[in-house]
């Protein structure tokens, strides 16, 4: 029993079938052949369609016999000069034999389309157009969602320190109460000053201690007289993966004043499989960049990134553990110390409006110049 077999092979062996050459052993053989290799079963009918059109071979013969007499018709009646114009001869032979022309060009296209087929040709084609459908279909999903991005950037809330200056306006939060703050990137990219304002729209100066372009993380430092320590933040921040489906929220500056947002994790990896990010579902605009994703606990699980174009209320978050490790990347001359984050929380115990309320005191909104 042939197991391997080139398509050509298959081929030969099929015409000495379908021509009854093989003895009776071999065309079993064959039949079982076909019966174990439905992808060969399937080719064996195609190319017996194939053959049906080229049965009556007496047909062509008989095709080019007329066609070779009206030729040496034609040119016999040139010779003896008949009255007819070689014009009106050669429709008058076309009339004649138009059935047979016609079959000639069915056979003539049948064969071309054939030999096309079998040199692979429509799967060269239809694989290129596959390709080039799926590189078309990534280069406007990249296009939109650079687009999105630029939209996000270029849309964060202005608003105004005095009539002259424009500010624009994003979300940060405490990592200590040492003034140790944390936002995007993207938000002070550029920036030439970097203002902070809390719940009671007093406002300080911070500076840029550490940033990674990469994760779009900014480390910042209130480094302004009028700011006072506090007591310690009263978050955790939770390196662990949080499960798909829990309830999150987030508190941001969208606009003037402090906004809540509650939904869900719907991913536990962010654009395109990112896994440094989770995709949640929770309302976000672009003054929401930068601020934290808290689970029902009180621990924080990552920080607002972006929003996801075209699906309204997704939006991206940098999970905790990459914030962690951006910190530790900090050299030591850029801080007075080590950064350490908390590890009581003291939310725990509060009521949902409490916690709201404790919240607000240790979430900035960011404005740069």
């Amino acid at each position: 029993m042939k197991e391997q077999i080139t398509k050509q092979e298959f081929i030969n062996w099929a015409d000495n079938y379908l021509r009854k050459e093989l003895t009776e052993e071999e065309s079993v053989e064959f039949e079982q052949f076909c019966q174990n290799h439905p992808s060969y079963l399937s080719f064996f009918e195609e190319h017996k369609t194939f053959l049906s059109l080229f049965k009556d071979t007496e047909d062509r013969k008989q095709f080019l016999h007329y066609l070779s007499d009206a030729e040496n018709k034609y040119f016999e009646n040139v010779q003896n000069k008949k009255r007819k114009t070689p014009i009106i001869r050669l429709w008058d032979s076309f009339t004649k034999y138009k059935v047979n022309i016609a079959i000639a060009v069915l056979i003539a296209l049948v064969s071309a389309i054939s030999t096309l087929w079998l040199s692979g040709f429509y799967s060269a084609i239809k694989k290129s157009t596959s390709d080039y459908s799926a590189l078309r279909r990534d280069m406007n999903t990249v296009k939109k969602n650079v687009n999105a991005q630029n939209i996000a950037i270029n849309s964060i809330n202005k608003d105004s320190k005095d009539d002259e200056d424009k500010h624009y306006g994003a979300t940060g939060f405490l990592l200590s109460n040492e003034g140790y703050a944390i936002t995007n990137f993207h938000v002070i990219s550029g920036a030439d000053s970097i203002w902070l304002y809390n719940h009671n729209n007093q406002m300080f100066q911070a500076n840029v201690v550490h940033s990674d372009t990469a994760k779009d993380i900014a480390i910042l430092h209130i480094d302004d007289k009028e700011f006072q320590k506090s007591k310690p933040v009263p978050y955790t921040f939770s390196s662990e993966n949080t499960e798909l489906g829990e309830d999150i929220y987030t508190i941001g500056y969208p606009k003037d004043e402090a906004v809540y947002g509650q939904g869900y994790l719907s991913s536990a990896t962010g654009y395109e499989g990112d896994t440094i990010s989770y995709q949640i579902s929770i309302p976000v605009n672009p003054g929401n960049s930068g601020g934290p994703v808290l689970d029902g606990r009180g621990n924080i699980i990552g920080m607002i990134s972006g929003k996801q174009t075209g699906l309204e209320g997704s939006a991206f978050a940098i999970k905790t553990k990459a914030l962690v490790a951006t910190l530790e990347d900090i050299p030591e001359e850029k801080t007075t110390g080590k950064i350490e984050l908390n590890r009581h929380n003291t939310l725990l115990d509060l009521s949902k409006t409490e916690r709201i309320k404790e919240l607000q005191k240790y979430i900035y909104m960011v404005k740069v110049q």
